[in-house]
C-alpha cells in the first residue's frame, strides 16, 4: 500500500471539507471546554494552530483564550478556505509544514493540532519545532486517532478495507507520547473525549459523502456506494442513537517549565545560581 499521507492541494477535498468535518458549535465548544480545564487560559496570548486546515478551530480558540492565533497548513487550498471564513484580525494564516514552523523560537503560548499528527512526514522532528517555538512554560494539545480507538470508529464497519489503512496511518498511544517526550516533553494529561457526529446515521452518511475525509477519499466509488447504503439502512432501524466517536487527546508541556526548573533551583548548590545575576 502507497503513503496515506495527503496532499490536500492535488485533491479536492479543502473545498468539502468543512462539510464533511464541522460537527456545529456544540462540539466546538465541548474541545475549547477540554482544552481550557487543562491549560492556564490567562496565560496565553499567542496560539499556534499547527495543521489547522480550513481553520475549524482557530476561531473558537482566539475567542475563548482572547489570543492572537496563527494558523499554519501545508496546503494554500486549505488555507484559502481558512482566510474566506476569517472574522477580525485576531487571527493569520500562513504557509508552513510541522517539520519546518515559520516561527521565532519561542513564539506561542500554546500549540493546538487537530487530526493532524498523522499527516506529519517527520513526527519526531515535527515535535522538536513544537519544543523550539514554544514558551517555556507553554503547552502542546493534541487531539488525534490513535489505532487503540480505530474499532470504535463508527465508519469502520461499513468500510472494511478502512481499518488496514488506519492502522498504517495512525499511532499508538504509546509511540505518540514517546515521540513527544523523547525531546524535552512530558505528556501531563491524556484522555478520550465522545463527541457527537450527527444526530441520525442518514445525516451521518450525508456528512460522509460530501468527500471530506481522507482516508474514505481513497476508496473506489463502488465500495463507497456499498458503504453508504449500508449506513442508511442500518440508520433504518429501530432505536438508534446519534453517532459518536471516540477521540484522544494529550497535554504535552516541557520538562524545562518554570515549576519543574524552580524545584531543581531549590537542590542546586548556591554557585549555581551565579549566572541568573
Amino acid at each position: 500500500m502507497g503513503s496515506l499521507k495527503v496532499d490536500y492541494d492535488r485533491t479536492s477535498i479543502p473545498a468539502v471539507y468543512d462539510r464533511g468535518r464541522d460537527h456545529g458549535p456544540e462540539v466546538l465548544n465541548l474541545w475549547m471546554t477540554v482544552i481550557e480545564s487543562r491549560v492556564d487560559g490567562g496565560s496565553i496570548s499567542t496560539i499556534l494552530d499547527l495543521g489547522c486546515g480550513t481553520g475549524r478551530f482557530s476561531e473558537g480558540l482566539a475567542s475563548r483564550f482572547g489570543a492572537r492565533v496563527v494558523g499554519v497548513d501545508p496546503s494554500e487550498k486549505m488555507l484559502d478556505q481558512a482566510r474566506r471564513k476569517r472574522q477580525g484580525n485576531r487571527i493569520h494564516y500562513q504557509r508552513g509544514t510541522a517539520e519546518a514552523i515559520p516561527l521565532m523560537d519561542g513564539a506561542v503560548d500554546m500549540i493546538f493540532m487537530s487530526m493532524g499528527f498523522h499527516h506529519f512526514h517527520d513526527p519526531q522532528r515535527a515535535a522538536r519545532e513544537c519544543r523550539r517555538v514554544l514558551r517555556a512554560d507553554g503547552s502542546v494539545v493534541v487531539r488525534t486517532g490513535t489505532r487503540e480507538q480505530i474499532p470504535s470508529y463508527p465508519y469502520v464497519p461499513f468500510f472494511p478495507s478502512t481499518r488496514s489503512m488506519l492502522e498504517d496511518l495512525l499511532q499508538n498511544h504509546s509511540r505518540l507520547c514517546a515521540t513527544f517526550e523523547t525531546v524535552g516533553f512530558r505528556c501531563v494529561q491524556s484522555r478520550i473525549v465522545r463527541q457527537t457526529l450527527a444526530p441520525t446515521w442518514s445525516a451521518y452518511a450525508v456528512k460522509l459523502s460530501a468527500g471530506g475525509d481522507s482516508v474514505l477519499a481513497r476508496l473506489g466509488e463502488d465500495e463507497l456506494a456499498r458503504g453508504l447504503e449500508a449506513i442508511r439502512r442500518y440508520g433504518d432501524g429501530p432505536g438508534r442513537r446519534p453517532v459518536v466517536e471516540l477521540i484522544d487527546v494529550l497535554f504535552f508541556r516541557l520538562r524545562e517549565s518554570a515549576a519543574y526548573q524552580a524545584a531543581c533551583t531549590r537542590r542546586r548548590p548556591a554557585r549555581s545560581m551565579s549566572r541568573r545575576g
